[in-house]
């Protein structure tokens, strides 16, 4: 049978984005910055993708922008920020498990970064965020949910503490998925992890948030994203969440239940393995777990050869089988670690047979460890 099972990647297009993008091919493919028919009707298509993904995120139309990806959402979040707060200081605190595209933001950051520890469930360390935040922060980032274990961060509780630092928001995985925290000054988001097409991203800045595009001057966008933005995509984009976040309970309440399912029937099959974060406050579609004596990329190809696509190493790096930094912050075991994500077409026949399989396959790749 096989499933797609890494839709916390990319998660297949939803129907009704797959509706909506094929309208807008028709409708949406002019410059939305000219005056003429065409140009006026990729402009209204925006404007109203705009109000619908506001709507969404419980934010004003003027303070979303879209971006090509998350990633560059996620970029131009931290940056702007940390550009536009010098005044408040010059360090950046985050904490240890956030993507890979924060971290990579913090490098080229001019101030020192600070990075903060999490738990053995990926939960970072409350109390030593907000101390490390009040000591001269220019901005803090806090991801809403970790991509790779899905355990919920207490944002709210460290906005609370902290009110007057801006706060970055990675809520890629958490968009049409779960609840949003309350409380957030820059937030980013990504199209495919909600059924979306590829090529969306979603920056969010909170009026009366101090923030400066960390790119050229450009009249697009609200001055946040240069570039003209791809109408059609961002459409379908917008529809797709609509229909996520209405579906959003139910899914959460279905999706759930398999995801419970993976971290027992793992626990009580798989010798010599640990499910990771939370099993509780966690998100309701992801589950990661860590094979001892299993080498990660031989247990994707096993994996793939039964036809199930699943992620492993870090799952925030591309094309890399290294160890994940989410996973060595949390002390937990690094190798073999599978990350299943589920989606809206995931069925519990599909995660009836991953189960069935997952153990002969984990046995296979370790006896084949053994005779090399």
């Amino acid at each position: 049978m096989g499933a797609y099972l890494d839709a916390a990647s990319a998660a297949p297009l939803h129907p009704v984005a797959r509706q909506a993008l094929l309208a807008a091919l028709d409708d949406g493919w002019a410059d939305p910055g000219r005056l003429y028919g065409a140009g006026r009707r990729a402009q209204l298509l925006l404007d109203a993708a705009r109000e619908t993904v506001a709507e969404c995120i419980g934010a004003r139309p003027d303070e979303v922008s879209f971006t090509a990806n998350g990633t560059q959402a996620l970029t131009a979040a931290a940056l702007g920020t940390l550009a536009a707060n010098r005044r408040r200081g010059d360090t950046f605190v985050h904490t240890a498990v956030e993507h890979s595209a924060l971290l990579h933001a913090a490098e080229v950051h001019t101030g020192p970064a600070v990075s903060v520890g999490v738990d053995m469930l990926g939960r970072v360390d409350v109390a030593a965020f907000v101390a490390a935040a009040r000591d001269g922060a220019a901005a803090a980032a806090v991801q809403a949910a970790n991509h790779e274990v899905g355990t919920v961060q207490p944002v709210d509780e460290i906005a609370a503490a902290v009110p007057d630092v801006p706060l970055v928001v990675d809520a890629t995985q958490v968009l049409g998925h779960a609840p949003l925290p309350a409380h957030w000054s820059v937030l980013a988001g990504e199209a495919r992890t909600w059924g979306g097409p590829p090529g969306v991203g979603v920056l969010c800045v909170r009026t009366g948030t101090r923030w400066r595009s960390p790119y050229p001057a450009d009249d697009r966008e609200g001055g946040r994203v240069p570039g003209t933005p791809n109408v059609p995509a961002i459409v379908a984009a917008a529809a797709g969440l609509r229909a996520a976040c209405a579906d959003q309970a139910a899914e959460a309440a279905r999706l759930s239940k398999l995801v419970d399912q993976i971290r027992t029937s793992v626990a009580a099959t798989v010798p010599d393995v640990e499910v990771l974060g939370d099993p509780v406050d966690r998100l309701p579609h992801i589950v990661t777990f860590s094979c001892l004596y299993v080498d990660g990329e031989a247990l994707l190809t096993a994996l793939d050869r039964r036809g199930f696509a699943v992620s492993s190493g870090s799952s925030c790096t591309s094309s890399t089988l290294e160890p994940s930094h989410v996973l060595v912050a949390m002390g937990a075991l690094t190798s073999g670690n599978v990350r299943v994500s589920l989606h809206h077409a995931t069925t519990p026949d599909e995660i009836d047979e991953f189960l069935r399989v997952l153990p002969d396959v984990i046995a296979e790749v370790r006896a084949e460890i053994e005779r090399a």
